[in-house]
């Protein structure tokens, strides 16, 4: 079968399409054809080495498709069922073997590549508004990129949820896109001096409840300063670069302020609450209360030109490969 695979950490230039052996699944497990693999930033973390893994690797986390092979220990899914997977190692390729444990079963009224757009981001959304911070009517939230992928979903989530979201993104495409999906507020951070005083001013004033930060480096500091006291600093991703150390009495002279640094990793650690997640999820896409932007997809051998396109921090969506 044809897969991505690195044997050395760097750039794009070290993603290479390869003829590997089809994976043989355990027991446990199922063999997947994959029809939609999602590009995420992890995969660059693990191209790059920030994130290091062991050479050499089959990149892609995130995905959907359907069973081939079912392993002798498995007996809740059967060949021919359509599942989607937010974390589970080598989706780069024509087929993956993952614990049957690990995958969600995709409902009848959902399209296979929606299903792979949207479980690693959404799934992050959902853990993000409703186990890393309660958000509920009455609070303020401000979401950093939020055009990205990440970002649509969980505007769309916080004013669903019926919270006030102030959003900020990098061009007037992206803001009537922001705008568009519930967004009360756009800031454009590309056109204001001090963002943590536009953020203010964009709430009365005042600070916010709570700040999803994945953007990371760009942002950090005007968000922890945007904060009421007491608030809450999400910082789940490093899209502009990895937050430097922080100085924890910073905190304290913010107003007793929270910071925390989470992963969806930890948040669908048993069956029992990814698939949780996953039905939140998939139940307001299927009754378009969620609208997944697939902003393009690519060709497996693209692997490197999807990966720099996510980089660069141009793409307003969801980037897929097609194997």
């Amino acid at each position: 079968m044809k897969a991505i695979a690195i044997s050395e950490f760097g750039g794009p230039e070290v993603l290479a399409l390869r003829e590997i052996e089809v994976p043989t699944p355990g027991d446990g497990d199922l063999l997947i054809k994959v029809i939609a693999s999602g590009v995420n930033f992890i995969d660059i973390y693990q191209r790059m080495g920030t994130y290091p893994v062991e050479l050499p690797y089959v990149l892609g986390m995130e995905g959907a498709g359907e069973v081939v092979e079912v392993g002798s220990a498995v007996s809740n899914f059967a060949v021919g069922d359509r599942v989607a997977w937010p974390f589970a190692p080598g989706s780069y390729a024509e087929f993956v073997a993952i614990a049957a444990d690990r995958v969600v079963r995709i409902p009848e009224d959902i399209d296979t590549d929606i299903a792979a757009a949207v479980m690693l981001q959404g799934l992050t959304a959902h853990f993000l508004t409703h186990s890393t911070f309660i958000l509920d009517a009455g609070h303020t939230c401000v979401i950093h990129a939020a055009a990205g992928g990440v970002g649509q979903l969980l505007t769309q989530i916080a004013h669903w949820r019926g919270a006030r979201v102030i959003a900020t993104v990098g061009s007037e495409k992206k803001a009537a896109i922001a705008s568009t999906l519930g967004a009360d507020e756009v800031i454009r951070y590309d056109q204001v001096d001090d963002l943590a005083a536009a953020i203010k001013q964009a709430n009365n004033g005042v600070g916010v409840d709570v700040v999803y930060d994945g953007v990371g480096a760009a942002t950090f500091d005007a968000g922890l300063a945007a904060l009421k006291p007491r608030g809450m600093m999400i910082l789940f991703g490093a899209a502009s670069g990895q937050v430097p150390a922080l100085e924890l009495q910073r905190l304290n002279a913010g107003g007793s302020l929270f910071v925390t640094r989470p992963s969806l990793f930890h948040h669908i650690a048993t069956q029992a609450e990814m698939q949780w997640r996953a039905d939140d999820v998939l139940s307001l896409v299927a009754a378009g209360q969620i609208q997944v932007a697939i902003h393009k997809t690519y060709e497996l051998k693209d692997a490197a030109q999807a990966q720099m396109d996510l980089a660069a921090r141009v793409t307003a969506g969801k980037l897929l490969l097609l194997p």
